[in-house]
């Protein structure tokens, strides 16, 4: 199979990439915007997200009908998610229908942003703030990244708050608009079959006009808080344990060894938590996971049980990571390499996974590493590596909160 990377930068900063494959039978292609929860301010929280769905609302060429209309008349695949770090617009087309795509993603890209649509989708985004106050794991979540990451914007909820999302302005959300949507912050990525002179073409007609403004992150370091939590809910008939700690930032080639390190000890299956909680019953669910960010980076941990098993399950989790250089072989190490390697090439093999590897890889790092490559790195790291990186002692500086049922 014949693979090929091509970028170019359009003279206002906007980005585009591609790999092309010649046996690709489908084209995917994502707008990926470096705007998040992160680049925002406190009294905007959760505009990023309002932004997304604000995007679907029509343009001066297209009303709201038209923009999902048109892409179910060609058959797209399509959507978009806001996350701390970016927001994506993306659609998987058939390669005849590529074009299509792109002007309508880049058509998207400058909305109306009418006051009208703005209210009416006020009432949207504080209907999904009540759905996640009723989920448990997410209320655990979203308080645990506030209290760990304090007075940073990488603890600012997603959805925002009620607060924030009531008192938000048009005003100010197409002010934020004007600022971060700016084409040099900015970055078109495509896979599949693609031809990378037409696809540059497609995008310089849809976006070259559109004028740059230095928009630029925030890099300040995050001053974690390490510390112990606990809130109840009387409604709830289950109890939550939640835990963050430092980990590698996605710049960091450590982060390798931290994706084979948290899988071993906390896949939802054949792990060595899921083997000391959920086979013998004291837990229902238990896992932790390396989430890599732009220039930092953490480890989630998360847990579900009865009430009353709660201290049990609370002493085995950190037992666990505690004792997480004792308990693992070179066994341990390459299952779970091959594991993690053939679920990277699974999710290469669609071109939507790698264009979506693609835009995100070349928002942190602004260069490209082959499939190929990945796996590679992620096939040489050694016992030594994982013993290495424990040494740095990453699960020691933690926050943990506990969410049961009480007073």
């Amino acid at each position: 199979m014949s693979i090929q990377f091509q970028q170019t930068t359009l003279p206002n900063g906007l980005t585009i990439l591609a790999e092309s494959s010649d046996d690709a039978r489908t084209s995917a292609v994502g707008f990926f915007v470096k705007a998040g929860t992160r680049d925002e301010q406190l009294p905007v929280m959760g505009v990023s997200h309002f932004l997304e769905h604000m995007m679907f609302k029509g343009t001066a060429r297209r009303t709201a009908d038209d923009v999902n209309r048109e892409f179910d008349e060609i058959g797209a695949d399509y959507n978009a998610y806001t996350s701390h770090e970016k927001t994506v617009y993306y659609a998987h087309v058939l390669p005849e229908f590529l074009a299509n795509a792109v002007d309508l993603l880049g058509d998207m890209l400058r909305p109306a942003l009418r006051e009208d649509d703005f209210s009416m989708e006020k009432n949207v985004i504080l209907e999904e703030i009540s759905m996640y106050e009723d989920r448990p794991q997410w209320r655990l979540q979203d308080t645990l990244l506030e209290k760990y990451f304090a007075d940073h914007a990488l603890g600012y909820r997603v959805l925002g708050t009620n607060d924030s999302i009531k008192a938000l302005q048009a005003s100010q959300m197409r002010e934020y608009f004007d600022h971060r949507y700016s084409p040099d912050n900015i970055v078109v990525s495509a896979a599949g079959q693609i031809d990378f002179d037409k696809l540059v073409a497609d995008v310089q007609k849809i976006a070259g006009h559109w004028q740059p403004t230095g928009a630029k992150r925030d890099y300040a370091s995050p001053k974690t808080m390490p510390g112990k939590h606990v809130m109840t809910d009387a409604k709830l008939n289950r109890h939550y344990i939640g835990l963050v700690c430092p980990g590698p930032s996605q710049q960091d080639d450590t982060r390798y060894a931290a994706s084979v390190l948290s899988d071993v000890i906390g896949d939802s299956d054949g792990s060595k938590l899921y083997w000391a909680l959920v086979d013998p019953g004291l837990a229902d669910e238990a896992d932790i996971s390396h989430i890599g960010m732009d220039q930092t980076g953490c480890y989630l941990a998360y847990a579900s049980c009865d009430p009353d098993r709660k201290e049990k399950v609370r002493d085995v989790l950190l037992n666990v990571l505690d004792d997480a250089a004792s308990g693992i072989t070179e066994q341990d190490v390459q299952r779970t390499k091959n594991k993690l390697a053939t679920q990277a090439t699974l999710h290469g093999e669609s071109s939507a996974g790698r264009m979506r590897a693609l835009g995100s890889q070349w928002l942190n790092l602004g260069k490209y590493t082959s499939l190929a490559d990945e796996v590679e790195k992620m096939m040489a790291v050694t016992l030594d590596d994982i013993h290495q990186h424990l040494a740095t002692k990453p699960f020691e500086k933690r926050c943990v909160i506990e969410l049961g049922p009480g007073k």
